[in-house]
């Protein structure tokens, strides 16, 4: 991590929520909820998938490893804010802010990825259904997931090995709510010019590129759909994508907004919105588009919901 980085800055203080100083305890209450809707959410949707066998399928799979991702997300940096808010102290460690940065670009690199398997998945089902079964088998399904995480992490290790490099000479004040490299570069005291070309090489591979594969998929799939005859056919086909392009919709125009930002910057208050936006709202939106969107999932709610309300008859009974 570099010593001569901790002797010199041994912890930073996030400036996000100094525009708010009296209103702590409703933020609290507010990420608080955020993060309780996130977490029981997601939750749900895997709990759901790993019960019912409707939902053993490629789709469901890749869904499943996206809500593991969207609490792990939302783990990273709302529970700190919850801590920081609870103790009016907006600080963090030097470590604690170096692991914060890992894994959250970690979660939202493999993330990136997850959304391109499902858009694959997506291609396979429509536009190759003789093969699909031997696209989308157990093995490919699980190689690809494994090699989605592996590919969060090492980009992750990558930026998390150069930023440590970085010195702060005494200047410890984020503005931000958690930590990132971006608003960390700019309170960096030496060249960060070598972490700004590689932050601009990884958001043209790690985010650039599942986002082309995605819309290469989809202009395959909306080919496809085109094809068909039936306007039944047409609407059934479609809608098993209109949650993923929802989905990819938000994350990428929150990610452009977080990291593509003008020269000029956004102010304070713009940059905290933003950031709450893209790792604190978005994981809390995925599973309610998926449940509310999605025929399977709200069959499978209501069977998990009926089961509950026997079970809970029974023991009353009883």
């Amino acid at each position: 991590m570099g010593v001569k980085n901790q002797t010199q800055v041994v912890e930073f203080v996030f400036l996000g929520f100094s525009g708010i100083p009296n209103g702590h305890i409703y933020l609290f209450l507010v990420f608080l909820a955020i993060y309780l809707v996130t977490v029981l959410g997601n939750l749900m949707i895997f709990a759901m998938i790993q019960l019912d066998s409707r939902l053993h399928t490629p789709m469901y799979y890749f869904l499943s490893h996206l809500s593991c991702l969207d609490i792990c997300l939302s783990s990273v940096t709302v529970p700190k804010i919850l801590v920081n808010f609870l103790y009016q102290r907006q600080t963090i460690s030097y470590n604690q802010c170096m692991a914060q940065m890992f894994f959250l670009m970690s979660f939202t690199g493999t993330e990136a990825a997850m959304l391109a398997n499902m858009a694959y998945d997506r291609y396979a089902a429509i536009c190759k259904p003789l093969h699909y079964s031997c696209l989308m088998n157990t093995k490919v399904c699980t190689v690809l997931a494994f090699a989605t995480w592996v590919w969060g992490f090492l980009d992750a290790a990558f930026h998390t090995a150069l930023s440590s490099r970085l010195d702060f000479c005494g200047v410890n004040q984020i503005h931000h709510i958690f930590c990132d490299l971006p608003p960390l570069m700019k309170i960096a005291c030496n060249d960060a010019r070598i972490n700004e070309v590689a932050i601009r090489i990884a958001s043209l591979i790690v985010g650039g590129g599942p986002l082309v594969f995605i819309v290469f998929s989809y202009v395959f799939i909306l080919s496809s759909i085109l094809k068909i005859r039936s306007t039944t056919g047409k609407r059934k086909a479609f809608s098993t994508c209109a949650s993923h392009i929802i989905v990819v919709f938000i994350y990428y125009g929150n990610g452009l907004l977080n990291y593509e930002r003008p020269k000029a910057g956004y102010s304070l208050a713009t940059d905290t919105l933003v950031s709450t936006m893209y790792c604190v709202i978005t994981p809390m939106l995925n599973p309610l588009i998926y449940s509310l969107r999605n025929k399977e999932v709200k069959a499978a709610l209501k069977k998990a919901v009926e089961s509950w309300r026997k079970s809970k008859h029974h023991h009353s009974k009883s």
